[in-house]
Formats: structure tokens, C-alpha cells, sequence
């Protein structure tokens, strides 16, 4: 009796959560990010007060499940991630790894769906902080690689989408054509969720039978230089960096299940 009233209550506290999570975008299309423009005349200080913002605000939905009982979490390495111009590459098991990192990473910027720039609930958050449009086609790498020149922590997930749920890991080379042009070291990034949660083509309402556990470890660099230097071709570079990363977070993945 008492498994059914805890996983009762974490569908309530977790349809509690995303519907805060709605409310606080709109909230802050509405009323926080507009009053920001006025008294921000400046566009890169205004983005950069957007981003702290919107890490806040995100800190404190994280904190807000974990208060709820829905989940809770570790941070390994934290640290690692304070340095800037930082290409962060991370698994993606659940619907709320972005959420988590650029909860605790400074001045993070990341790649988003082209459709949440016109979402009434996170328009205004994504515009406001500038992060980037994945629909600028060949342009995408231009814009990352920019993003990195000016001291962002670019935060990207090479699956491209969440792992499905047979576990299986399949990279998308933009991480690594990004990494070889653009970055002479690339952070991993390994979340691991227990029980799996929030997945790919998992109902949030669809809860584990008991509360999560977040482990989001940063690993060492990976110097980009050993899979560009003599005189190997870009494209070349970035297949055998892609294949790296990939046996990387296939074998850390499977350790950690």
C-alpha cells in the first residue's frame, strides 16, 4: 500500500513540476525577460543577465522535483565546467538532461529545436538568451563554432535526440565536425538515470517504482589534436572522433547499467 501511495504522489508532484516549469516560461516571456530589455539596453550584457536567469530558474526546478520527492541527484567534477569557450558533449537518457546542465553551467549556450522558437512557453527564454536555432542549416557549425570564439560553454548532445530506450547509442558527426574546427578540447559529459526515466517515447506520467537517482559525472578533456594532426583532412578527423566518442559513451553507458 505504502509503494502505491508514493508512486501515486510522484505523478502528482511530477505533473506539478512541468506544469511550473510551463508557467515559469511563460512568466518569464511575459513579464521577467521584457523588463530585462528595458533596463538592458546593452544585447550582450542583456544576454548574458537572460542566461543567469534562465540557470537560476532552472536550478530551481531541479531542486523543486528533488523537494517533491521526485528525484535526486549527484555532480561529479562540477568543476570542470566553470572554464569557458567549452565544448560539453553529454549522453541524453532523459527529457531533462538540458535542464539539468545548464542549471550549474555558467553562461552555457546550446542548440535548440527550431519549433521552440515559436512555443508560447519557451519562446521567450531561448530568444532572449540567444542560444542557437538548429534550423540555420550548414550555417549550425558556423554559429557554434562563434558561439565558443566568444566564451560560451556550448553544451551539445551528439545523439541529436534522447537514447532510445534499448539503451543503444548512435552518434551524429555535427558534435565532432563542431569539435575539429572549433574546439582543441571537448568535456564528456556522462548522465546516468536509475531507474530510467523520461525517456524517449516514455508518458512523464509514467513513473518508476521508485524515486530516481541523477548521477551527471564530467570526465577529462579529450584533446582534439590527436584526431587532426598529420595533416589529416577535417572530414576524416571528424569520423574518428565521432567513432571515439561514440565507444566512450557506449562502454561508460553500459558500466554504469
Amino acid at each position: 500500500m505504502s509503494e502505491r501511495i508514493g508512486r501515486g504522489w510522484r505523478v502528482m508532484a511530477t505533473g506539478f513540476s512541468f506544469a511550473a516549469f510551463g508557467v515559469g516560461g511563460l512568466m518569464l516571456r511575459i513579464a521577467v525577460f521584457p523588463v530585462l530589455g528595458l533596463l538592458v539596453r546593452d544585447q550582450p550584457r542583456r544576454t548574458a543577465a537572460a542566461r543567469d536567469i534562465i540557470r537560476l530558474t532552472f536550478r530551481a526546478f531541479v531542486n523543486l522535483m528533488r523537494g517533491l520527492g521526485v528525484l535526486r541527484y549527484d555532480l561529479v567534477g562540477l568543476e570542470r565546467l566553470d572554464r569557458g569557450g567549452q565544448l560539453i558533449l553529454a549522453n541524453h537518457p532523459t527529457l531533462i538532461d538540458t535542464v539539468f546542465l545548464m542549471a550549474f553551467v555558467r553562461n552555457a549556450d546550446c542548440i535548440v529545436k527550431g519549433a521552440l522558437w515559436n512555443n508560447p512557453f519557451t519562446r521567450g527564454p531561448v530568444r532572449a538568451a540567444g542560444y542557437i536555432n538548429n534550423d540555420q542549416g550548414m550555417e549550425l557549425v558556423d554559429a557554434c563554432i562563434a558561439s565558443l570564439r566568444a566564451g560560451n560553454n556550448l553544451i551539445v548532445f551528439p545523439e541529436g535526440t534522447r537514447t532510445p530506450a534499448d539503451g543503444s547509442i548512435l552518434l551524429k558527426r555535427g558534435a565532432a565536425n563542431i569539435a575539429v574546427r572549433g574546439a582543441p578540447l571537448v568535456t564528456p559529459v556522462l548522465i546516468d538515470c536509475q531507474p530510467p526515466t523520461l525517456g524517449k517515447g516514455g508518458k512523464w506520467w509514467r513513473v518508476p517504482p521508485r524515486r530516481v537517482q541523477f548521477r551527471i559525472e564530467v570526465r577529462d578533456d579529450i584533446d582534439t589534436n590527436t584526431f587532426t594532426g598529420g595533416g589529416t583532412s577535417e572530414v576524416m578527423a571528424a569520423r574518428r572522433l565521432t567513432e571515439h566518442l561514440q565507444q566512450f559513451f557506449t562502454r561508460e553507458t553500459q558500466r554504469h547499467a
